[in-house]
């Protein structure tokens, strides 16, 4: 059975402060999966499958991969994340990359936010990759290499030139504290305003667990059908930021402000 890969139950935090208070809560469990263990995952585990229907899936379409109209249509996740290390300057071909993401569950699912964690043949943290996603199915990458790492945490503070609420401007910027995964899963995503001020804070905090069969049923049954919960959980609270009258922008609001977009929705 493979051994660097493993779930997490977690729950996520929400708290905005300005410019009217909202806060709220809720129980996930995420998958933390060695890309060079998903093959041997699908063979041993009976309800995990890579590109095909079961309880839970990995899907290589799911994350970063090139156009649909692209002619090279036959590389993976790991092979994808690979080129766009070699982007950034990092030779990812002899790196163990672990990925922190939702799965797919019995044909759907919705990741607002993915983290590649990759490290060297000591098991040292080399540089790490936030995938996050908006419920038009955008994606956007946000880079971490070593001038970021402090001990154990990957913390960087960028703009995010990036759509992912309605009521967040498309140039606020991202406060991220990335920490390794290890027995406990402790990580901070805040955003911040254009004059400096942060206001909201965002959390995922979680436990870890092997996967195995019996693991994958009791996450299952936790939470049935996880990722429309989420999809449905964000849905919910826009509602109630509508109905204490936030300021609205809406998607198509200041399109040079959505830069460097994997999967740009075409309406």
């Amino acid at each position: 059975m493979p051994t660097n890969s493993y779930i997490y139950t977690a729950k996520v935090m929400h708290h905005r402060i300005t410019p009217k208070k909202h806060a709220f809560w809720y129980n996930v469990y995420m998958f933390y999966i060695d890309l060079d263990e998903i093959d041997a995952l699908a063979k041993e585990l009976r309800w995990f499958s890579r590109n095909r229907f079961n309880l839970f899936s990995f899907r290589d379409r799911e994350h970063l991969q090139l156009p649909k109209d692209h002619p090279d249509q036959t590389k993976n996740t790991r092979q994808h994340i690979e080129d766009y290390l070699k982007e950034q300057g990092v030779d990812g071909s002899n790196l163990k990359i672990k990925l922190l993401t939702n799965l797919n569950v019995l044909g759907y699912n919705f990741n607002p936010v993915s983290f590649y964690y990759c490290f060297d043949a000591h098991e040292n943290p080399v540089c790490c990759i936030a995938e996050i996603s908006n419920t038009y199915r955008e994606m956007k990458l946000f880079f971490f290499g070593k001038a970021e790492l402090e001990g154990d945490t990957f913390k960087k503070i960028t703009t995010k030139y990036f759509y992912v609420s309605p009521f967040i401007d498309h140039d606020d910027s991202f406060d991220f504290s990335l920490k390794v995964p290890t027995q406990k899963l402790d990580i901070k995503i805040d955003d911040i305003d254009k004059s400096g001020k942060k206001f909201f804070y965002t959390t995922l905090k979680g436990d870890r667990r092997l996967i195995t069969n019996g693991s994958l049923l009791k996450s299952f049954f936790s939470i049935p059908l996880i990722p429309l919960q989420i999809m449905g959980m964000i849905h919910w609270q826009a509602l109630k930021l509508w109905l204490k009258k936030l300021s609205f922008h809406p998607k198509a609001e200041n399109p040079e402000l959505q830069r460097n977009v994997y999967k740009p929705y075409k309406p």
